[in-house]
């Protein structure tokens, strides 16, 4: 700073020089002040309001229902079902009833047909498997299928169902399960009671030959010529007692 010449002591314009730049400091700090003061630092209750109400969802609950079919056997001109209780029966491809599963009922081709209650006191679905299979992976056209159920008690004591051949159904699809093409119990609905005591384990292994023809309920009443040959090609066959159905399994013709 230079040294201060005019007609007064040095020091009072040192003084004037020191209190100028105090309170331009004073003021320069007022200004900042007053700056940060009107543009920032105030919470905006509308904004934050408008916040949380975009940040909430909602995901409503879906719901699915499986479709159930009747299980029963026979056919019009199949050479109808044995049974006995017994081990292992073989399934399509040679695979064993080892690892029966139960699955609850559900229609493969979308249609759903209405499924009599297991009547009080016997083997509810919960306690039973239920499995299918043909005698052989592969048929030459015009060959009849035999398919085999196994119906295993899974539960943990014994119990009694009844396994009447109207009761049980096989049923026969194309390979993507959209067509139905035969059911063992399209033209003999109807059977004979056929009450089983099953330990736990144990089975009850049924056969119903299929003339290799298709069918519809009631086929009786229709013309024998609406009973069509498959073709060749790839089929699945599913088996069903009541609301219990099992896991489709495939063979082919031809």
């Amino acid at each position: 700073m230079l040294e201060p010449n005019g007609p007064l002591p040095p020091e009072i314009y040192r003084r004037r020089r020191a209190l100028a730049i105090g309170v331009g400091v004073v003021v320069l700090a007022l200004v900042v002040w007053l700056i940060s003061s009107l543009g920032g630092g105030e919470d905006n209750p509308e904004a934050d309001a408008a916040a949380a109400t975009s940040s909430l969802t909602s995901a409503p609950p879906t719901s699915a229902e499986q479709a159930e079919e009747k299980s029963a056997d026979g056919d019009a001109d199949d050479s109808g079902r044995s049974g006995e209780p017994g081990n292992a029966a073989p399934g399509a491809g040679g695979s064993d009833t080892s690892g029966l599963e139960s699955s609850s009922a559900s229609s493969t081709s979308g249609e759903s047909t209405s499924a009599e209650p297991v009547p009080a006191g016997q083997c509810p679905d919960q306690s039973l498997a239920i499995k299918v299979g043909g005698d052989k992976p592969t048929y030459k056209l015009g060959e009849e299928p035999t398919f085999t159920t196994v119906v295993t008690n899974i539960g943990t004591a014994p119990c009694e169902r009844d396994l009447g051949s109207g009761l049980q159904q096989v049923l026969v699809y194309t390979l993507d399960g959209n067509q139905r093409l035969w059911s063992n119990i399209d033209c003999y609905p109807q059977s004979e009671p056929d009450v089983r005591t099953l330990a736990p384990g144990e089975q009850a292994v049924f056969s119903v030959k299929w003339s290799a023809k298709t069918s519809a309920p009631d086929c009786l009443e229709k013309p024998e010529p609406q009973r069509q040959p498959i073709g060749p090609g790839a089929y699945t066959v599913v088996a069903q007692l009541g609301q219990l159905r099992s896991s489709p399994e495939p063979f082919n013709v031809g």
